[in-house]
């Protein structure tokens, strides 16, 4: 209930005035059956804009910082994204990676639409980077295919490092659906999951128009964090198959 009111009622309305989305490609999500949304990660306001203009439920895997923060603000933050439906997961170690596919494998068998960032983490600086393997690993255990979604100006309504919203245009592209039965039968083999997940980020250059580079945003805001340098090195993700994964 609270997740229709507020895409329709407390927030929907508020953010479709201050980003007035532009939507294409919609057609390309079906009306029901399980599918997964791989979506650039530019701002928070991406969990925002993509659920507000798709018309059936989406589910993110949520880290679980949003559901364990203290005092009145951690409880708030808690109860918003569980009344939401968002899941919470953590990913310390390969245990809860385990978990976390087998919560992405329960959704899409209950015919859900599921929402990943294969970034991991929001784009420090509107660059697209590396995709972390996940997305790929429940792709193949499931057999669901992949929509690519492009959030474009999400940064400019939700700047990096600020909570006020500003107005602006987003638009949000849908892809696609990309498919890899092709590669039935060849779950968990890291050759194959990296390079399904450099397809996907491909199309999500394509789609974004983003400058892509070759290392994982979580580095650089390591890095960052430190005080260290790590610009990365600007390059086309390989959308082939390696020939050791092909056989």
């Amino acid at each position: 209930m609270w997740y229709w009111l507020f895409k329709y009622v407390l927030l929907g309305p508020l953010l479709a005035l201050i980003g007035r989305p532009k939507v294409e490609g919609l057609e390309n999500i079906p009306d029901d059956g399980p599918m997964i949304l791989a979506s650039n990660h530019l701002a928070v306001m991406d969990s925002f804009y993509l659920p507000l203009v798709v018309r059936r439920r989406i589910t993110f895997l949520a880290k679980s910082e949003y559901f364990t923060g203290k005092g009145v603000k951690g409880w708030f933050t808690r109860w918003f994204y569980t009344a939401v439906g968002q899941v919470p997961i953590d990913r310390t170690d390969a245990d809860t990676a385990q978990a976390a596919l087998r919560t992405a494998e329960r959704l899409l068998a209950e015919g859900k639409l599921l929402g990943i960032y294969p970034e991991g983490t929001r784009s420090p600086d509107g660059r697209l980077y590396k995709g972390k393997t996940g997305l790929a690993r429940v792709a193949l255990h499931t057999g669901v295919p992949v929509i690519p979604v492009a959030m474009i100006g999400t940064n400019v309504v939700n700047p990096p490092g600020t909570k006020m919203l500003r107005f602006a245009r987003v638009t949000v592209r849908f892809g696609k659906p990309m498919d890899f039965s092709r590669f039935e039968g060849m779950a968990d083999n890291r050759f194959i999951e990296r390079a399904i997940t450099d397809e996907v980020i491909y199309e999500l250059m394509r789609l974004t128009g983003q400058e892509y580079v070759d290392i994982y945003a979580a580095s650089v805001k390591n890095a960052a964090s430190h005080g260290e340098s790590e610009a990365g090195r600007p390059a086309q993700p390989s959308a082939r198959i390696p020939e050791t994964a092909a056989g």
